[in-house]
C-alpha cells in the first residue's frame, strides 16, 4: 500500500509573514488528513515555515538544493543548510529550473543522490513539453529523463517522482484523468525495468499539472496516482481541499 501524499511548491511566493499566517490557517484544515502532507517553500522562509509548523502534521521541504556539500557556490544551499532546519523533501529537476536555470538530467541525477545521502527525500520531477507530447515522444523523454536522473540509485523507494506535464505547470491546463494515469503508469513500468517491479510498485508517483481543488478527486482515483505537487493552489486555503480530497467532496 502506498501512501498518498500532497506536497505544495511556492515557487518564489510568500513572505515569512504570509506564509507563517497560511500555515496557522491550513493546521486544522488539515490535521487528519490521510495523506502526507507538506510544504516546499524558498530557503530564505525555511526557518520560519519551520517554526510555524512545529507540533503540527505539515512537512516542511526545499525547493532545491546543491549536489555538493560546501564550496564555492554562490547563491546555491547545501544538504547540512536543510537538514539544520529539519527539512525532510526536497524538489529535484522542476521544469522550472531545467527551462531557466539551465538543470539538466544529469545535474538531477547528482542533486537526487545528494539528497538521498543526506537522509532527506527527493521529489523527483520528470516530464514532456507541449510539443513533446503532441509529436508523440513522451514515451521516448520519460524513458530518457528517468534512466539518467535515476542512475546510481541504490534504493528508488526512497524517491517520489513528480509527473509534470511541463504544457501544464502554471497554464491552467491540466492533464486528463486518463492522460495523467496512462502516463504514469508508465513511468512505474519504466521504473520497474530499470530497477525491479515490485520496487516501482513501492514508489509513490504524484501529478504536478495544475492540480487542484475541482480536478483533484479524480485525478487521485487513478490506480498510480498517489498524490501532487501543487503550485499555485498551495498559496491558499484551497490547498486544504487538496489534502483533503477523499473526505472534501463527501461533504
Amino acid at each position: 500500500m502506498r501512501k498518498p501524499f500532497i506536497a505544495g511548491n511556492w515557487k518564489m511566493n510568500m513572505t515569512a509573514e504570509s506564509g507563517a499566517a497560511l500555515i496557522k490557517e491550513l493546521t486544522p484544515l488539515v490535521k487528519d488528513a490521510d495523506c502526507d502532507v507538506a510544504l516546499c517553500v524558498p530557503a530564505i522562509l525555511i526557518p520560519a515555515m519551520t517554526k510555524a509548523a512545529e507540533g503540527t502534521n505539515i512537512a516542511i521541504g526545499a525547493e532545491n538544493m546543491h549536489w555538493e556539500a560546501k564550496g564555492a557556490y554562490t547563491g546555491e544551499i547545501s544538504a547540512d543548510m536543510l537538514k539544520e532546519y529539519g527539512v525532510k523533501y526536497v524538489i529535484i529537476g522542476h521544469s522550472e529550473r531545467r527551462q531557466y536555470f539551465g538543470e539538466t538530467d544529469e545535474t538531477v541525477n547528482k542533486r537526487t543522490k545528494a539528497v538521498l545521502a543526506a537522509g532527506m527525500t527527493p521529489i523527483m520531477c520528470v516530464g514532456e513539453t507541449l510539443d513533446e507530447r503532441e509529436n508523440g515522444v513522451t514515451e521516448k523523454i520519460l524513458s530518457r529523463q528517468l534512466t539518467v536522473d535515476l542512475e546510481g540509485v541504490e534504493d528508488v523507494t526512497k524517491v517520489v517522482i513528480a509527473y509534470e506535464p511541463v504544457w501544464a505547470i502554471g497554464t491552467g491546463r491540466t492533464a486528463t484523468n486518463e492522460q495523467a494515469q496512462e502516463t504514469i503508469a508508465y513511468i512505474r513500468k519504466k521504473i520497474g525495468e530499470l530497477f525491479c517491479p515490485k520496487c516501482a510498485e513501492k514508489v509513490i508517483i504524484q501529478y504536478g499539472g495544475s492540480m487542484n481543488a475541482a480536478n483533484c478527486k479524480g485525478l487521485m482515483a487513478q490506480p498510480d496516482i498517489d498524490g501532487g505537487l501543487i503550485g499555485s493552489a498551495s498559496l491558499k486555503k484551497e490547498f486544504a481541499q487538496i489534502v483533503n480530497y477523499n473526505k472534501y467532496w463527501e461533504n
